[in-house]
């Protein structure tokens, strides 16, 4: 949502099509081709990643609908984003009328292979809503990581939030400095619908909640993210990975209502922690 990078890859459909603004022409987006699901094994699926222009559109579909009529036709990828490319009031009668042009009614009697098509409009965040800092893998930055984050929380008339923000932040940024190698750690703020803090580092190990002992120190930080966070996870770049959790900007919201043994299902409990 900051940079309106697009990241995807394929197992086994086409790939996807982007409508700029302003009528441009539609265009598909040079993903490498990828097994199916369940058939490429351990083989890893190449990423591609493209960045979109502000108020296009993105649309993902099956290869049904390009091989809806002739299965083939050279030209169905140009019929397609042909169709894509015309005027709509809406995604909705976008979807209607490619799909109407691609397999008329009277077709559809014949037609044996499933049809699926989605049009997204993808949306950036404006520059006021992201606060990022950059900060030295030292354990002394947690403490500045909790400043900066209570600080941008009051400038955005967010000051319900501090204590649990700060925790969250606080216990991302500890496991970053630990675990996340010799790099520097990034700490940003999203603020959308929801909440998002993202803390990123340069190691590739996947974080996990375990159960700490009841005379452990520590191990409890993933626990206290997931329970203070309606949702989390993490994501992987060429770098490291970026690990994230997010808020409702609700006022009346508390923490999280998952006893432990709850949260503790949904993750590998025999894992280290991070």
């Amino acid at each position: 949502p900051v940079s309106r990078r697009c990241t995807a890859a394929r197992s086994g459909h086409p790939p996807p099509a982007v409508i700029p603004p302003g009528g441009g022409r539609p265009y598909l987006l040079d993903v490498p081709a990828g097994p199916p699901l369940g058939l490429g094994g351990l083989m890893p699926y190449e990423a591609f990643e493209a960045e979109l222009p502000g108020g296009s559109l993105l649309a993902l579909y099956t290869n049904g609908l390009t091989r809806a009529r002739d299965r083939y036709a050279v030209d169905r990828e140009e019929r397609l984003l042909d169709a894509l490319g015309r005027p709509a009031p809406s995604l909705d009668a976008l979807c209607d009328s490619t799909i109407g042009e691609l397999l008329p009614e009277e077709a559809r009697e014949e037609q044996r292979d499933d049809i699926a098509l989605l049009v997204a409009r993808p949306r950036a965040l404006a520059d006021e809503k992201v606060a990022a800092w950059e900060l030295p893998s030292d354990p002394a930055v947690v403490r500045t990581s909790r400043a900066l984050v209570a600080r941008q929380l009051r400038d955005w008339d967010l000051p319900y939030l501090e204590d649990s923000t700060e925790l969250v932040v606080s216990e991302l940024v500890t496991n970053a400095v630990r675990y996340g190698g010799d790099g520097p750690v990034r700490l940003r703020l999203l603020r959308d619908t929801t909440l998002i803090c993202e803390v990123s580092d340069t190691s590739s190990s996947s974080p996990r909640i375990r159960r700490a002992g009841t005379t452990e120190e520590g191990g409890r930080g993933l626990f206290l993210v997931a329970r203070f966070s309606q949702d989390w996870g993490a994501r992987y770049t060429p770098g490291g990975k970026t690990v994230w959790a997010e808020q409702s900007l609700s006022a009346s919201r508390g923490p999280g209502t998952l006893d432990e043994d709850s949260l503790l299902d949904l993750f590998d409990t025999d894992a280290p922690a991070a």
